[in-house]
């Protein structure tokens, strides 16, 4: 009883104790629930900084390059009409050359002998003609008192008509090595720049085989290039007929060489083919174009820039700003609030560094134009405006839909 009594009294302590530790835990529970409802709400998120563009309606010309080659107007092939050796080279390679002038010789001497042999030939003939005209005139008369017989006087006739033919035929061959002679002598048909030189000085030539030069005329010059057969039928579906190069039209055409910079001489319109080409499916058209300082050379890269469009109140955004989710476009936009709008939007054609949008933009939009990686919608926004762009006169593009407000330039 005694030690049960003794266990009583050891327990009241530590029960008391433990009520105390239960108490004190509440009061500190309940202190911190009361400071943190009295601490204040944290801060909304700061504006996000973005650059914007107000949209305004402005007048744009759209154009699109086409890869082109130059073409010499007249390419000729020099080759000898004889064979022999390659005596001496008249032009300089590179030089300009006229019509006519002297681009290489071959050596003559064995014409020269072939010729003489010819000449010899026809006065041996002539001889022989004059002696038969001699023979003839003598028995003709004779013939008319029966002097001589009828036989006689055809076998007169017979070596007159022959030696006649005899001195044709050495006539021939008199004006065949005459011609022989002047073919040693190669001249350029045509004006224009001589290439390099295929033989040299001692080289065997043989006769409508041998290349010994290539001689390109220069002014005017031709570039080339070719429409696909989807733009060809556009062009027709605007023009409401079909392509015609025979059709009137002053209309010119830009040329960029290189280095991108302009040749100063507008091309215009020279041929269109009848036929698309079947291995390419593209329309091959051809310009022509003044060369009068060689600055085109033959078979020299350019490039055509053709004028598709001209719009006079398009809508315009930097390409950079017009973002792609699943093969849909869309602008992150600016509303009255001051908050972020996501709107979907049509691209039309390039132009520059910007892009036209055909659909889903009105004038007076603010769009972001740098800025839009960390929007979404509802998100508030600091714009600052962009610095207005310089409306380009005219710029590269792939062609567009038409549309009601496009006025297609005519070929």
């Amino acid at each position: 009883m005694k030690m049960e009594r003794i266990a009583r009294r050891a327990a009241k302590p530590l029960s008391n104790r433990a009520a105390l530790l239960s108490v004190l835990s509440s009061m500190t529970l309940t202190a911190a629930l009361s400071a943190c409802s009295d601490a204040k709400a944290p801060p909304p998120p700061a504006p996000i900084a973005v650059v914007t563009q107000a949209i305004e309606p402005r007048a744009i010309t759209v154009t699109e390059d086409y890869v082109a080659r130059t073409e010499a107007q007249n390419e000729v092939e020099i080759r000898p009409r004889v064979g022999g050796l390659l005596e001496m080279q008249a032009s300089p390679e590179g030089a300009r050359v006229r019509k006519g002038q002297l681009l290489f010789v071959i050596d003559s001497q064995p014409y020269e002998a072939a010729r003489a042999q010819a000449k010899a030939a026809l006065a041996l003939a002539q001889a022989a003609l004059d002696q038969a005209d001699r023979d003839l005139a003598r028995v003709r008369p004779l013939s008319t008192i029966d002097a001589v017989s009828q036989q006689e006087l055809d076998a007169a006739v017979a070596r007159h008509d022959s030696a006649q033919a005899q001195v044709e035929a050495a006539a021939a061959a008199m004006k065949t090595a005459e011609l022989n002679l002047g073919y040693t002598r190669v001249s350029s048909p045509i004006d224009g720049v001589i290439g390099r030189a295929q033989l040299k000085v001692g080289g065997l030539v043989t006769a409508y085989s041998s290349l010994l030069t290539t001689v390109y005329s220069t002014d005017p010059i031709y570039v080339t290039f070719s429409l696909s057969e989807k733009r060809m039928l556009e062009i027709q579906h605007e023009l409401g007929r079909a392509l015609n190069q025979s059709a009137k039209s002053t209309r010119t055409f830009q040329v960029l060489l290189g280095d991108g910079s302009e040749y100063p001489y507008p091309g215009r319109l020279n041929f269109i083919d009848a036929a698309v080409d079947p291995s390419t499916g593209t329309l091959p058209v051809r310009l022509e174009l003044p060369n009068p300082d060689r600055l085109l050379l033959t078979n020299q890269f350019a490039r055509v820039r053709v004028t598709t469009q001209r719009l006079s109140d398009a809508l315009v955004v930097p390409i950079r700003a017009v973002q792609e989710f699943q093969g849909k476009n869309f602008l992150w936009l600016v509303d009255a609030d001051g908050k972020a709008v996501q709107r979907d939007v049509v691209v039309g054609a390039r132009v520059d560094q910007e892009t036209i949008i055909s659909s889903g933009l009105k004038p007076g939009d603010v769009v972001v134009v740098d800025g839009m990686q960390k929007l979404k919608a509802g998100a508030a926004v600091a714009a600052k405006p962009a610095e207005a762009p310089a409306a380009p006169a005219a710029s590269p593009a792939a062609p567009a839909e038409p549309a009601a407000d496009k006025a297609p330039a005519k070929p």
